[in-house]
């Protein structure tokens, strides 16, 4: 019972942060879709993903769910819903855009995996089958995935500057989310390279861009648990946005409950946090298999500690990786792309430092 707690304690930090992050932001001139989101989730086209919006979050029982995505943006800050919609749909009318990453046979057998996806958006771009696709993990804690606002928005904007981008639903609310993670992201790489003509792709190198929980999903995949496991890629680059990766510096925290480091460490590795502490699974400390890395966060983050990316941008510095660090001066977590904050542009950054490297 205490872990079911401190997950419904987690969900509502989560939730507070990207409010109070968001709220009051002036829009200026931009135009929102009039469409309640019950409306746009039930739409024909992406009804069968609206349970991934946000996952394993019944939006429906929320009063929000009823507002139009203008008044979404007035009242919760989250502004960006109209463009990521207008990508998906566009999409989804356009062809084939949505893949389980498990078989129905696998799924029997293991019902977690039965969720496990990706959601293809690709750029209009012609040259952007050149380039590395993009794979974009949303975070949520290892409770949700927020694809509603750091998925289908930012990768309308990856695609904008020429991407081709693929958006992980990965498993979540299971013991060791993160190795199940390795797994989801070993598995849709697969699927990618064999449909690669099919998704007008002519290269397989791909970035990594992950937030939160999701930029530690996409940080352990560059050490030995990640794509040298699976016998992988390595990325051409990592863009960790707000992530956590020390579970030093969460040990370091106070906590409630004692017992909650525990639960947490579990949910998120499947260990203690000791033992979290002193493996692979401390970032920082394992960060030799790394590629090119760019972090951004925030100095107002007050759910995740802007320790975590100081330290990985040091630990990366001091091996002679080649490594940006941005942290915005105003703002907390959730910021996703950025846009009416100081962390504005960061998409945009992060991709054409990748193409200065």
């Amino acid at each position: 019972m205490a872990g079911k707690i401190f997950l419904l304690i987690n969900y509502k930090k989560v939730l507070m942060c990207y409010r109070k992050t968001r709220k009051g932001i002036v829009m200026g001139n931009k135009k929102l879709n009039t469409r309640t989101l019950k409306d746009t989730l039930t739409d024909p086209l992406i009804a069968k993903i609206s349970e991934d919006a946000i996952s394993k979050w019944d939006l429906s029982k929320e009063e929000f769910y009823n507002w139009t995505l203008q008044e979404i943006a007035d009242n919760m800050g989250w502004r960006n819903l109209e463009r990521g919609f207008t990508r998906l749909l566009g999409a989804a009318e356009s062809g084939d855009y949505y893949y389980s990453l498990y078989s129905e046979e696998e799924s029997q057998v293991d019902p977690t995996k039965r969720n496990a996806n990706f959601v293809y958006l690709p750029s209009s771009d012609e040259a952007a089958g050149n380039r590395p696709f993009i794979l974009l993990v949303p975070g949520g804690g290892f409770v949700n995935v927020w694809n509603l606002t750091e998925g289908w928005p930012v990768a309308s904007i990856y695609n904008e500057l020429g991407y081709n981008v693929f958006i992980l639903t990965y498993r979540v609310g299971v013991t060791a989310s993160a190795l199940k993670a390795m797994e989801d992201i070993a598995r849709a790489l697969e699927i990618i390279k064999n449909k690669k003509e099919d998704f007008g792709l002519k290269s397989e190198d791909y970035i990594t861009c992950g937030f939160s929980a999701g930029g530690y999903v996409v940080c352990l995949w560059n050490t030995e648990k990640g794509y040298k496991a699976f016998d992988n890629r390595k990325p051409k680059a990592c863009f960790p946005i707000y992530p956590v990766t020390s579970f030093r510096v969460m040990n370091s925290e106070e906590w409630d409950d004692e017992k909650e480091k525990d639960e947490h460490a579990s949910r998120s590795v499947g260990c203690t946090m000791e033992e979290a502490c002193n493996s692979c699974f401390e970032i920082p400390e394992h960060v030799t298999g790394f590629p090119p890395t760019a972090v951004f966060c925030a100095a107002e983050d007050e759910l995740v500690d802007p320790k975590h990316s100081k330290n990985l941008a040091a630990a990366l510095d001091k091996a002679g990786i080649v490594c940006r660090l941005e942290i915005g001066p105003t703002g907390g977590h959730g910021f996703a792309d950025g846009e009416g904050m100081c962390m504005e542009g960061w998409p945009e950054r992060a991709i054409r430092w990748y193409e200065n490297l």
